[in-house]
Order: structure tokens, then sequence, then C-alpha cells
């Protein structure tokens, strides 16, 4: 018979969730006798990206939608333009409309679906600088490709949106 599923939809930040000690592992265990937890998590993938993704992940009229899906997408928009991330930059408000269109297409699929918005996470700038210095050396960029204050406005703009769609 069809366990429930429940389905974690983002980038590389969800497609390492199963690692040791990972966030998804959590939910998994979590949820073992009462539904599947199923990862599909796309490396460097932004909003933009996803949108592409959305008919193929989450056909219309499924006769088993999810029953709970987690969009986490951001970490990549929000890196900064004229860096070295600069083709995985989406602007703050066409971030905010592809989450917005992602939800509404789940809806589409299952009004009953749990949908959880997950905000982009803070950047450990000393840490990626120092990271990007033990591989490039005096190659490395001076300048990093993301930063908090960048990450905490997409952040807000999808703490408004869930609080606008009743997420």
């Amino acid at each position: 018979e069809m366990r429930p599923e429940i389905v974690l939809f983002g980038d590389s930040i969800t497609a390492q969730s199963f690692r040791s000690g990972g966030w998804g592992s959590a939910l998994a265990d979590a949820y073992s006798r009462k539904a599947d937890v199923v990862v599909r998590g796309y490396g460097g993938y932004n909003t933009r990206w996803a949108l592409f993704l959305l008919h193929h992940i989450f056909p219309l009229g499924s006769s088993s939608p999810p029953v709970a899906t987690t969009i986490f997408f951001g970490a990549n928009d929000a890196a900064l333009k004229g860096r070295t991330s600069d083709r995985q930059h989406v602007p703050v408000e066409e971030y905010t409309d592809n989450v917005r269109k992602i939800v509404q297409h789940l809806k589409k699929c299952s009004p009953t679906m749990l949908i959880v918005l997950i905000t982009p996470p803070p950047i450990d700038e000393a840490g990626r600088q120092s990271y990007a210095e033990s591989i490039y050396g005096e190659k490395a960029m001076k300048e990093p490709e993301r930063t908090n204050e960048t990450t905490g406005v997409y952040a807000q703009h999808c703490v408004v949106l869930a609080e606008e769609l009743g997420l």
C-alpha cells in the first residue's frame, strides 16, 4: 500500500540533508512508521531553475500527491551580482514571486498538502573565506559571493510570504 510521502524540495542544502546528522535523515527517522521522506534536492539551483522541475516532480492530477513538502531555496538566489556565483543570482522580488508560483502549483496538486517554507540560512562568512583560501590560495576571491546581510533580506521576504500565504 502507498505510504504518505513528505517531499523535501530545494538546493544542495536539501540534497545533502541525508548526510550523517542531517535534517532530512532526522525527519525520516521521526516519521519512519508514518511516511516516506523523499529528497528532491538540486545542487546549485535557484528558484528560477526550480520552476522548470515543478511539473516533473509534482505532476498535476497525481493520485497520490505528497502530504507535505518543504521548499528550501534562496541561498543561491541571494548570491551577489558580479561575483563568482553571479549566474545563480535571482533578484529578491523574482525570488519571492517564484516561491509563490511553487506554492500555487503545490496547492493545485493538493489543496490539503502541508507546505513549509524554509528561509535561506545564515552564511559562515569567515568559514567560506578560509575554505576558499585553503583551495585557491592567493587566487581566492577577496570579496565574498554571499553575505549574511543580503541573505537576510531574502529570508525576511520568505517569512513575509509565508505569513501572506498562511503557511
